[in-house]
């Protein structure tokens, strides 16, 4: 879960470019740039008050990947939309994938981590987490660099996709994951 997140991360930056979508190709101004930027955000909130009424009980594996390849295919879309409303839509879907992934992965931490081991894991994903945005911030500007900022968008959101997909062949038993259930400490003991 916490190299999915990296990956996806890295690769699917489209934040660090969106001055040069509000200017160059929404052609929206600061303004613009200023809702562009509070999109996720906006969906992130709306999901997560979604969530706290209705949480995720069932088929948590095969949601958290459904949702890390809809972030992908919606950074594609905003990469190759030129129409302000949709972009707003695709970045507020954007934060709303995002935060719905968020909320499996970190309590798939929390919850399927022994006890004497939940410190070094957790401070190891919040590490990741706290890098992988930057990162792929550099990632999205270096690539936009070579290829243009379109370019670059799409090529992330398409990586982030080839990310899913190997994953979910490399961990099938987090795919199969249904309920939030603690870890098995017997075993551990054992």
């Amino acid at each position: 879960m916490i190299t999915l997140d990296l990956f996806v991360m890295m690769l699917a930056g489209a934040t660090a470019l969106l001055p040069i979508f509000a200017r160059d190709i929404l052609a929206v101004g600061p303004v613009g740039l200023g809702l562009l930027r509070s999109a996720p955000a906006a969906g992130a909130l709306m999901v997560s008050i979604a969530l706290s009424r209705h949480p995720i009980e069932r088929h948590i594996g095969r949601k958290m990947f459904f949702v890390v390849a809809l972030y992908g295919a919606l950074t594609v879309a905003f990469g190759l939309s030129t129409s302000f409303p949709l972009s707003l839509a695709i970045l507020a879907a954007l934060g709303a994938s995002d935060a719905v992934s968020v909320v499996i992965r970190f309590s798939l931490v929390q919850i399927e981590t022994p006890d004497e081991k939940r410190g070094r894991v957790s401070a190891i994903n919040y590490l990741l987490v706290g890098s992988s945005n930057t990162l792929g911030e550099f990632e999205s500007g270096l690539v936009a660099s070579w290829f243009g900022a379109v370019t670059s968008v799409v090529i992330g959101g398409v990586g982030s996709l080839l990310v899913a997909a190997i994953w979910m062949g490399l961990f099938p038993d987090l795919r199969r994951v249904d309920r939030f259930e603690p870890a098995d400490t017997e075993k551990i003991d054992a």
